[in-house]
């Protein structure tokens, strides 16, 4: 393999495809599970039975290690790989590992951002069949939303006895593409036939609270319960409808019968891997199923798992939400960099960043700094992984390691793109021994007794440097309404990814910034209330030049081009 980053030129696809595949049965095996408890979609695929999982519910829990990143910049983090890497790097120490991923969406894989599943010598396979379709979890949770979107319209075509509001019809239709042009449309044209004309629109799919409520469920049960909690709407005396007062729930879970059931796949280096569910980081919660993280945690003394965007989306996310209502506690964080990165936010144009800049990658340590700070706020021990590249030089490397020490916290090279497992050893170790000598103090950001308004501002105080949030009376009321029946609910805050502030231009770590609420948003079936701050999009569109353009299939049958 390649001694540093970037320096092979072959796409992810051909290193993907240089690997042989174990048989599923032999990936699961190394957690003892047995053939019988699988439910294979193929020869490298399998779904992992409810009921074993069931019968694991007595058994001790793993050490959950959790792998956040820095502020994201167009010069990369590398959180996947370094989530593989990390993974790969505990099962060559000898360590019973696995790791859990989100599943990817085919907005974003045919779109800007390309597939999710790692890359170089740190990826999971089969890396086409993952990025696309994989087994068709998205198309089930895209067919249960727009189930509950077709009997609410159904209702009120055949009379509307529970006298809903098309005024104040919350609940949108989902497609997991990037398509602008459907995000706002009018339903029902065409006449009496078709129903009542109404505005209407399309999220994408891991943008659904059905997505997010699927991640957060721990049984069939808890899921049909959650999916009957949705709102819907409002009628008349602006009392709120629930998908339950349709009698939808039912249908809803019966479509996600065998999707909820968590994949297992493998990374090139045969570490098992669940990739299951892909809720947005924005608009919910940016983490991987709780059903297939618990069950991961009963199977191996280390799981590795992410959380999307920057640790000040992501990990807040997976600590107040997921934490939260799993009931789990974690154990380690590692916080994920690159060098060209902290330059990016340090003030280096993209054309800088192939030379060396010490002075802006000592102004832009102030990101990933914050970000150690803030995941020690949750009493989790956390490390640094430097995910290397190849232009990254000594002086720049020694300036970073000094920095981290100054705040109490190692940075560790890792080069796991060029050298999978072998490349994050040291960092391996080192998360090991951190469980072993500083034991987790862990502790939630706000108790569910703190109001709905002061959730936020501690947030956006605590963890983004703000001085203060702020809404128009508007939104201020929608507050005190929520806060009469679900103040009890953590939030879920959605802003840029881009930066600590609302700014997605403003990189660092600034402070004094006030944070804009602009939208209220009640996810009752999931259980949080999301806080719309700037300008976010829950339907994405494709850029002038999207990927898709260059993905083809060749005379020999291969996928070319996705990455």
């Amino acid at each position: 393999m390649p001694a540093s980053q970037h320096i092979n030129p072959k796409e992810d696809i051909e290193i993907a495809r240089e690997f042989s595949m174990r048989p599923i049965k032999e990936i699961a095996a190394k957690l003892d599970i047995e053939e019988q408890d699988l439910l294979p979609h193929g020869h490298h695929k399998a779904k992992v039975s409810l009921d074993y999982i069931e019968s694991l519910k007595s058994r001790p829990n793993g050490k959950l290690i959790l792998v956040a990143g820095i502020s994201p910049t167009r010069a990369g983090e590398g959180k996947t790989t370094t989530t593989v890497g990390l993974g790969d790097a505990l099962s060559r120490i000898g360590k019973k590992a696995s790791i859990c991923l989100r599943e990817p969406s085919l907005g974003p894989c045919f779109g800007i951002k390309g597939g999710a599943a790692g890359g170089g010598y740190a990826q999971v396979v089969p890396m086409e069949d993952i990025n696309l379709h994989f087994t068709g979890d998205f198309h089930a949770i895209s067919a249960a939303h727009n189930l509950l979107s077709a009997m609410l319209d159904n209702h009120i075509y055949w009379g509307n006895e529970l006298g809903i509001d098309a005024r104040r019809i919350t609940w949108r239709r989902v497609v997991d593409m990037n398509d602008r042009a459907l995000r706002e449309i009018t339903n029902s044209l065409g006449g009496v036939i078709n129903g009542f004309p109404r505005i209407d629109g399309f999220d994408i799919t891991v943008a659904s609270e059905v997505m997010a409520i699927f991640c957060l469920a721990r049984d069939l049960d808890d899921l049909q319960e959650r999916l009957g909690n949705i709102i819907v709407g409002y009628n008349r005396e602006q009392k709120p409808v629930f998908a339950r007062d349709l009698n939808a729930q039912g249908a809803m879970t019966a479509l996600l019968k065998d999707a909820i059931q968590p994949n297992m796949v493998q990374t090139l280096e045969g570490t098992p891997a669940f990739v299951h569910g892909g809720p947005f980081a924005n608009i919910a919660h940016g983490c991987n199923s709780v059903l297939a993280t618990s069950t991961a945690l009963k199977l191996s003394d280390y799981v590795v798992t992410e959380a999307g965007f920057g640790a000040d989306l992501g990990a807040e996310k997976f600590f107040n939400i997921k934490m939260r209502k799993a009931g789990l506690t974690p154990d380690a964080a590692v916080v994920v960099g690159t060098i060209r990165a902290l330059k990016m936010h340090g003030g280096c144009s993209l054309d800088e960043l192939k030379y060396e800049h010490l002075k802006a990658l000592d102004q832009g340590f102030e990101n990933i700094a914050r970000h150690v700070s803030n995941v020690k706020k949750f009493g989790v021990p956390v490390v640094v992984a430097i995910n290397r590249f190849s232009a990254d030089t000594d002086a720049e490397i020694e300036l970073l390691q000094e920095k981290c020490a100054e705040i109490g916290v190692q940075a560790i090279m890792c080069d796991h793109w060029a050298m999978g497992g072998e490349g994050t050893e040291e960092l391996a170790h080192e998360v090991v021994a951190m469980i072993d000598r500083q034991p987790t103090e862990f502790r939630y950001l706000y108790d569910n007794a703190t109001p709905l308004w002061d959730k936020v501002k501690t947030v956006a105080t605590e963890l983004y440097g703000a001085d203060d949030i702020i809404a128009d009376q508007k939104v201020r009321d929608q507050f005190a309404k929520l806060q009469e029946d679900f103040g009890e609910l953590p939030v879920c805050i959605a802003k840029t990814p881009m930066s600590f502030s609302t700014d997605p231009d403003l990189r660092g770590a600034p402070t004094g910034h006030v944070v804009p609420i602009r939208e209220v948003r009640l996810s009752a079936g999931a259980g949080f209330v999301v806080v719309i701050c700037g300008n976010i999009m829950t339907m994405p569109g494709l850029p002038r030049v999207p990927t898709a353009e260059k993905i083809f299939v060749n005379k020999a049958g291969h996928i070319e081009g996705l990455f």
